[in-house]
């Protein structure tokens, strides 16, 4: 399948800023089966002043805001031929090693919500496969998809208390309880192509499981299935902070307003 994406991101500040530096993580990672087409991004109010690959081998462009700036704007566009692989994206690569995926992060932390949800878990499985696709579904049980009553800082513990959330959190959750259980686990940000709309207004998050025999795993907790070849993986690490698409600093009084036009289509 092949996937076309336009994705802009627009930030409107009140103030002029004085300075600012942004780390882009939204160049596709290239892997048999999930080919990069092309792909180009466009910055608007800033300029790229770096490139590098982090410890999970995503790319990073690291963005300095212009000097006075009041808006800023980052524009990608590309293709991405994709093959559906069941969720399996294989052996383990990359600079950081296995073990450093079962540590916990402030966001995946377990707690007791999360060792109550495991206990619903109990009983006997045909494969680990299967426990983590129950697990995934007991989430999505215990914490109906809701927007607007959690945030990019809402740790798996509190969306478990709230008991509604987003794909972010749904993420941190399964993070969260498959290191617990002995699996490493990484958050994935990244695309999909939705069913019913071409239009979005926000990127997707899902997670990713390492299982022996198999290698790594996909899980989208949210929609209750392994992603197929209408997803395309972006970054990934131990939670939203290591794979966010952008995030920065900046100095300068005002506040900011975030605007995200977004689509993905056949």
């Amino acid at each position: 399948m092949l996937l076309k994406i336009n994705h802009e991101t627009r930030y409107v500040y009140d103030a002029p800023v004085q300075y600012g530096l942004q780390q882009v993580r939204l160049r596709p990672k290239e892997r048999p089966g999930h080919v990069i087409k092309s792909w180009n991004i466009e910055i608007e109010g800033g300029a790229v002043e770096l490139s590098f690959e982090d410890q999970h081998c995503n790319h990073v462009d690291l963005i300095n805001i212009e000097r006075g700036r009041t808006e800023i704007i980052i524009r990608c566009t590309g293709e991405v031929e994709n093959s559906d692989a069941s969720g399996i994206m294989g052996s383990h690569s990359g600079f950081a090693p296995l073990w450093y995926f079962k540590q916990s992060t402030v966001l995946t932390k377990a707690g007791p919500k999360t060792r109550k949800l495991l206990k619903s878990l109990d009983g006997e499985y045909e494969s680990e496969i299967a426990k983590l696709h129950a697990l995934s579904a007991q989430i999505l049980k215990k914490v109906r998809y809701q927007t607007g009553r959690t945030d990019a800082e809402t740790d798996a513990e509190s969306a478990l208390s709230i008991r509604e959330g987003v794909c972010q959190d749904h993420s941190h959750i399964f993070c969260a309880a498959a290191r617990a259980l002995g699996f490493p686990a990484r958050y994935v940000s990244g695309y999909l192509m939705m069913s019913d709309r071409v239009d979005q207004n926000a990127t997707h998050a899902w997670a990713e499981a390492y299982v022996g025999g198999l290698g790594w795993v996909g899980f989208d907790i949210s929609n209750g299935y392994s992603p197929d070849e209408r997803y395309v993986r972006v970054a990934t690490g131990l939670d939203y902070r290591e794979a966010s698409p952008i995030s920065g600093l900046r100095y300068g009084a005002g506040s900011e307003d975030m605007i995200v036009t977004l689509q993905v289509q056949q």
